[in-house]
């Protein structure tokens, strides 16, 4: 059965649209699906998900909540400004975030998983200064409750999408599970993209890879501006009614030596007198995990093209290194109050 795809605008590129309910119709389907899934995410590393089981109503709350958010006043914003934690997490202002040093012209918060700070001593790597609380707005107590409620619902399809990825590579479902059993490490960013164009509209995020394992991106409806590397041309991604965009992260290239491939994206800013709401879930595991390094069929080694080497963005096996190095380089002013002794990444 054929992917089915959404045309890009301004270009005949097209991406993958996936049902995941298909792994639930019996065994034809969902060998199907898997090997539209291994196929999308090695030729383009981004598609469109459907029949993914999350609730409208709670979408529906969670793009209340983060509108809400960003209607507060300037003062109730910034009382959780990320300034404020060493872990990077609450509210950073429009200009606050760079990538590949330049300024992103977005507002965001960052919530990551909620636990204990961990005292740092020799021995203990540097990426666990990552691990700790969350700051929440005091004045929208019940973001706290509804971000909860979509942490657990997007790694209940992130774990799904894991295992569908490892059977379709030859390998045994569960193969994955280990490095997400015990304090796995999602981080979601609810991010407010203000119009913005002096004339033409500018960087929301530069050209970048996720760090991670796989991200989740929810944007609302009618709002594009997320484009995707393939081939040396920008394909737009506009959202699709109730569907996710999905791409792989760094880490899935390092398992696969290169199969599966994570792809350079941006977001451009929409225009003066619009705005967008876009709300990405980073899918991660424990900070101290190493993602495993799969062994492929023949069919589909001699197709692996080995991990991305570029000296400005080494990757690292264990996913707290790699999450360091892009919080370092995203927020140096945060770096420079809480991390001085790191340098730059």
């Amino acid at each position: 059965m054929a992917i089915t795809t959404s045309l890009a605008a301004g270009s005949d590129l097209r991406l993958p649209v996936l049902d995941l309910s298909r792994l639930d119709r019996g065994d034809a389907e969902a060998e199907a699906f898997r090997s539209e899934l291994r196929q999308a995410t090695h030729e383009f590393g981004f598609f469109y998900l459907t029949g993914h089981g999350v609730p409208q109503p709670l979408i529906d709350r969670v793009i209340g909540a983060a509108r809400a958010f960003f209607a507060l006043p300037e003062a109730d914003k910034l009382a959780i400004e990320n300034l404020q934690s060493a872990q990077f997490r609450g509210y950073t202002r429009v200009g606050g975030e760079l990538t590949q040093g330049k300024v992103d012209w977005r507002e965001q918060i960052d919530i990551g998983a909620e636990r204990e700070p961990v005292d740092r001593g020799d021995g203990v790597a540097d990426y666990w200064r990552l691990e700790g609380p969350n700051q929440w707005p005091a004045a929208l107590p019940e973001l706290r409750e509804v971000m909860s409620e979509w942490r657990e619902a997007l790694s209940e399809v992130a774990l799904t999408l894991m295992r569908a990825w490892a059977v379709s590579l030859g390998s045994p479902a569960d193969v994955f599970d280990e490095a997400f059993a015990e304090k796995p490490f999602p981080l979601i960013k609810i991010v407010r993209y203000p119009g913005k164009s002096d004339p033409e509209p500018k960087q929301g995020v530069g050209a970048h890879k996720d760090s991670g394992v796989l991200t989740l991106l929810f944007v609302e409806d009618g709002k594009g501006g997320l484009q995707v590397e393939k081939d040396g041309e920008w394909i737009d991604a506009p959202p699709l009614p109730g569907t996710f965009v999905v791409n792989i992260g760094e880490l899935l290239e390092v398992a696969t030596d290169g199969y599966l491939k994570a792809t350079v994206h941006r977001v451009i800013s929409p225009r003066i007198g619009d705005d967008r709401i876009s709300i990405p879930f980073f899918y991660s595991p424990a900070l101290d995990a190493k993602v495993p390094a799969l062994t492929l069929p023949p069919e589909l080694a001699r197709d692996a093209a080995g991990v991305t080497l570029d000296p400005q963005n080494p990757i690292y096996n264990t996913y707290g290194e790699n999450a360091l190095k892009s919080r370092l380089r995203a927020h140096p002013d945060v770096a420079a109050i809480h991390h001085p002794d790191l340098g730059k990444s």
